[in-house]
């Protein structure tokens, strides 16, 4: 990066940062620091929703799988505004009415104290190791712009997150999540555009995409109905609805967000506008890599994009057979630059023939490319068997550093950092929640000061920071980060959210037959995963069904069907929990 690049960089991430910590100024209580005294707009609930979602690795990784998948992986989110629906309809009356601080006291009066541990302690889990690798995201790039070892960069973003959280709490988290929202919607707007315009004058955006359909790359929509196919119509309308719906629904993360909101009717109308504006982001961020894709049919793309892995191998013993896989990897591009302009060609000319001509022809070369790239991932273990060897994260980024102009890189680059330092801010003050609510004041210090809570939150976050750069460390075994968070949340999302649809609509379940049920839902949902049993979004359907209708058969065969528990019956609820439910349940 130049000068201007990195003044655009500091000046915009010290800009907003101060603006966060200055807006969070004078917070005393822990409403203030995980809620923000619940006073917030709804169009700060909508953005801090979205941006929470939109990590760093929606930038880096989105894009990349856009370029090696094309646009299938929109599916993912198909699901999102019916989830929408359903959790402004249910979720949020319910929280706001029982005035909690995290979602899972709620679990506390429905059932029992084991049912809600458990599911704060698998909420835990699961937003602790995702968290982990949005840290790692943002790694990525110091460590490719100022080429030094990643585990430094892990470590020097994950202590600026940690320091920010710690001092400006969810006000913080919000308001500079605003700021970012608007920032990254530009930035990404205006680097589609570079895109297209860094292409031959000759080359139209019609153009671009014609080649990338020809490619295979503008795969939109899959109709086929399959289990082991991971994007697809079914899959992203079902399994996306239910994954979407334990995640905004049940995570606490998100449920932090919209309990900022000063009403319900604010929490609704963020979460719409979330609903409204998310698959339309996506879809331009995967095109802007599929457009990527197509730049690189007229400029020579690397054989991998990872320079870090590259520098080791140009000064390993493997030198030789490494500057020959280029060489035919340039030999290639060559051919497949003189395919793409025949097919322009003939698309301009109407000829049918030599589009599909062109189109095997095209095809054939980059299997040949592919086979290039294998061979090259497999001299990178060769040489180094604990390689980096997926590169997908690096497309993007690789792209940005090389072609754009000066101001412009500084600028995408600081997006990244933002989303990330807005994500994983949410992570972060999202777990100390669950921690200090859900364990610390009603296990240890039912009785404390506000101010014995306050800081309590405040060390819960430095740890939570700590265990989330340990993950952090070997996140890059996880391939594409974006597929590896979603992997990760279908693991528990599905028990998750089956304990809430038990709560909320099957009233004659106990807390003992949910929690037994939840225990075997997770072991059989891990149990599919290592065996490939089907496809991730799945796991969440599966999970949620199983939690559901084993609580209730175990309910029937216990013998106490109208066994569970009453409004107002567990007495070691705490105060607030049970008078604000005693009115819930009334209604």
């Amino acid at each position: 990066m130049t000068w201007i690049d990195w003044i655009v960089l500091c000046v915009t991430l010290v800009s907003i940062i101060l603006y966060g910590v200055w807006k969070s100024r004078g917070m005393r209580t822990i409403e203030s620091f995980l809620l923000a005294d619940r006073q917030l707009p709804w169009y700060h609930v909508g953005l801090s929703v979205m941006a929470t979602q939109a990590s760093a690795i929606t930038f880096i990784s989105a894009p990349g799988q856009g370029y090696t998948d094309g646009m299938r992986f929109i599916q993912f989110y198909f699901g999102l505004p019916l989830a929408m629906v359903v959790l402004c309809i249910t979720f949020i009356p319910k929280f706001k009415l029982l005035n909690v601080f995290t979602a899972y006291e709620y679990l506390e009066k429905r059932f029992d104290n084991k049912t809600r541990s458990l599911t704060a302690f698998l909420f835990l889990l699961q937003r602790g190791l995702s968290t982990g690798i949005t840290i790692y995201a943002p790694a990525i790039i110091l460590s490719t712009i100022l080429n030094i070892d990643i585990n430094y960069t892990t470590l020097l973003m994950g202590g600026l997150v940690i320091i920010y959280t710690v001092y400006g709490g969810a006000k913080a988290v919000s308001y500079t999540q605003m700021l970012q929202m608007g920032i990254i919607f530009s930035g990404l707007i205006f680097a589609a555009w570079m895109v297209v315009h860094l292409l031959p004058p000759e080359v139209q955006f019609s153009d671009a995409l014609h080649i990338a359909g020809k490619m295979g790359k503008m795969n939109v929509i899959d109709t086929k109905f399959d289990l082991n196919n991971k994007y697809n119509l079914w899959s992203g309308i079902i399994g996306g609805f239910f994954l979407q719906l334990s995640y905004f629904g049940t995570d606490q993360s998100q449920v932090g967000r919209y309990l900022t909101g000063r009403s319900v009717a604010q929490s609704r109308l963020g979460l719409i506008m979330n609903g409204l504006v998310k698959i339309p982001m996506q879809f331009l961020i995967l095109m802007i890599g599929v457009l990527v894709f197509t730049f690189y049919q007229y400029h020579q793309a690397p054989v991998f994009f990872n320079k870090t892995e590259v520098s080791k191998i140009e000064t390993s013993a493997y030198k030789a057979e490494w500057q020959e896989l280029e060489r035919t990897s340039g030999t290639l591009f060559k051919a497949r630059e003189q395919q793409v302009n025949t097919l322009i060609q003939a698309l301009h000319a109407g000829n049918k023939g030599g589009e599909d001509s062109m189109r095997k022809g095209l095809q054939q070369t980059e299997k040949q490319n592919q086979e290039v790239r294998k061979a090259a991932v497999a001299l990178l273990l060769k040489n180094n068997p604990r390689a980096d060897v997926n590169d997908t994260n690096y497309i993007f980024l690789s792209f940005v550093t090389k072609y754009l102009p000066v101001g412009l890189v500084g600028l995408l680059i600081a997006i990244i950092f933002l989303a990330s330092m807005g994500s994983t801010a949410s992570g972060l003050n999202s777990l100390a929640s669950a921690t200090v609510i859900d364990f610390y004041r009603r296990l240890i210090k039912p009785q404390a000061s506000a101010s014995t809570y306050l800081r309590a939150s405040r060390w819960s976050t430095v740890g939570w920071g700590l265990f989330c750069i340990v993950v952090a460390f070997y996140a890059h075994k996880l391939g594409n980060l974006i597929e590896a968070v979603n992997i990760l949340g279908s693991l528990f999302y599905g028990t998750i959210l089956g304990i809430f649809l038990v709560a909320f609509y099957m009233k004659k379940v106990g807390g003992t037959a949910v929690f037994i049920a939840a225990l075997v839902a997770e072991a059989f949902i891990i149990f599919a995963w290592l065996t490939n049993l089907m496809a991730f979004l799945w796991l969440n359907v599966i999970g949620c069904l199983v939690v559901m209708v084993l609580a209730q058969l175990i309910q029937w065969g216990s013998g106490a069907f109208g066994s569970a528990q009453a409004p107002g019956e567990d007495k070691k609820a705490s105060p607030v929990i049970a008078s604000e439910a005693s009115k819930y349940f009334e209604n």
